[in-house]
């Protein structure tokens, strides 16, 4: 980052708030491994899984609309504090609930706290960032979802296979790990959460943001802790100023002016074009998916974690290359791999007995798929959301645009068990491969390389000053 820099302390700030991102990957990802019993347990139709499934991204969605507004008015630190106390009271209310409708409150309540820190810890990240940096550091964000993807599977796989192996004395344990052990899934959640909630305390606000509301000397003090120069330090605070042109408040009317209004409207696209991909499903019914092509039991979570697994490693590779490479490479390469495998799946389902494809081919390409997936949209959405919008509406935008995210999210957590049952496998595959080439016209026509730009200067091509 340059010796004007101190790079080590703006890498912790970074990665403190990446971790909320591990909340938003475990949330997301532990549920996979608890449909079954649940479903069971509770003797849930087709629909009734799909809430079950879906009810935590109706929070999602609820935590991201009002995510910005808060984040604008309270700060970017008090808001993923909240998302931390909401992270907590979720896992515990899933580890004791009495029944379907508490466990529903419980997940839908965490589905706030993931809908908040998927606005706001991009958002902050971006911020304390140098424009060289930014794509790599906000990246950390993406990675900890993936570690958080990771840990949930590794959880459920470790629990099942206690449930099936181990008894215990204490009646309490029984039932959390082995007659009802989806409340041992649900409940590991605190660990995290607590983790997150203690260490953001030891985080200072946003600098930007603290320019936005006045705060002058407030946010030259942290910025003297992030940049060894007072030279480095005016700079960014003068920069800053001058971008929000003396406005101390978050005004709706401005993401109306015809540049920002693109902005948004692109970024919502490939917000919510992004979920109709297919990543979701894979996500949330991967242990389904196996199950229909064969692999079933242990075998599917196991799969599963090699899910987590690659997930994870490919976007370790994409943090060192995203800010080298570039956002717009890394989609179309990303995309076009992702065609492949998702035509390849369909292929499997529908013709693969007459062919003679074995399991193997199928978790191949859903392996391929995931590695396509992990190291361009995934990598790559959250960075251009993060950096698309100017200094004083960044949090309300980012909050339309993670709207349209999260209602795609729910749509296809919603609609993937009947999608799987209607439209067959096979036609799901082939649907979302479809979905991609509309995705991967927007990234070629309407975005603009954003890659090595400051904020200030993204912000400029946006209202028509600079060519990108």
């Amino acid at each position: 980052m340059g010796k004007t820099v101190n790079s080590g302390y703006i890498i912790f700030l970074a990665a403190v708030s990446a971790i909320g991102g591990i909340l938003f990957g475990y949330d997301t990802a532990v549920i996979s491994g608890t449909i079954g019993i649940v479903t069971q347990q509770f003797s849930l139709d087709t629909i009734q899984q799909g809430w079950y499934v879906g009810c935590a991204l109706i929070g999602s969605i609820a935590g991201a609309t009002f995510a910005g507004m808060l984040s604008d008015a309270a700060g970017r630190k008090k808001t993923m504090l909240t998302a931390a106390v909401l992270f907590c009271i979720c896992a515990i209310g899933c580890a004791e609930s009495r029944g379907f409708v508490q466990l529903v409150i419980s997940r839908i309540i965490g589905g706030i706290g993931v809908g908040i820190v998927s606005i706001v810890s991009p958002i902050y990240i971006s911020e304390v960032s140098t424009a060289e940096k930014r794509g790599t550091l906000v990246s950390l964000y993406q990675l900890a979802v993936t570690v958080g993807f990771l840990i949930a599977y590794l959880v459920n796989y470790a629990i099942l296979d206690i449930s099936e192996t181990r008894t215990f004395a204490s009646g309490f344990m029984n039932r959390l790990l082995v007659d009802e052990y989806w409340r041992g899934m649900l409940g590991s959640g605190i660990f995290p959460s607590l983790l997150f909630l203690i260490i953001l305390f030891f985080i200072p606000e946003s600098p930007k943001w603290l320019i936005t509301k006045g705060k002058g000397q407030a946010a030259t003090n942290v910025l003297s802790r992030m940049y060894l120069t007072p030279e480095g330090v005016e700079r960014e605070y003068e920069t800053t100023k001058a971008s929000i042109g003396g406005k101390t408040k978050s005004d709706w009317k401005e993401l109306l002016s015809p540049g920002i209004l693109k902005a948004v409207i692109i970024g919502s696209a490939i917000a919510i074009l992004g979920q109709f991909m297919g990543v979701n499903a894979v996500l949330y019914y991967g242990p389904e998916i196996f199950g229909k092509a064969g692999i079933a039991g242990g075998d599917a979570l196991f799969s599963q974690v090699l899910v987590g697994i690659v997930n994870m490693l490919t976007t370790i590779i994409a943090m060192f290359i995203i800010d080298k490479v570039g956002r717009k490479q890394l989609v179309y390469w990303g995309v076009s791999g992702m065609i492949l495998s998702l035509i390849m799946i369909g292929i499997y389902f529908s013709c693969g007995g007459r062919l003679g494809l074995g399991n193997g081919f199928m978790l191949t390409f859903f392996l391929f798929y995931v590695f396509c997936c992990a190291i361009s949209i995934s990598a790559v959405v959250f960075v251009l959301l993060s950096e698309m919008y100017p200094n004083s509406v960044r949090g309300r935008a980012m909050s339309i645009a993670g709207f349209s995210l999260w209602i795609g999210t729910y749509l296809i957590g919603q609609l993937t068990p009947w999608l799987l049952e209607n439209l067959t496998p096979a036609g799901t595959f082939f649907l979302f491969a479809g979905m991609c080439i509309p995705y991967m016209l927007i990234m070629w026509k309407a975005v603009p390389e954003t890659t090595g730009k400051t904020l200030e200067e993204i912000e400029e091509y946006w209202k028509g000053k600079k060519k990108a």
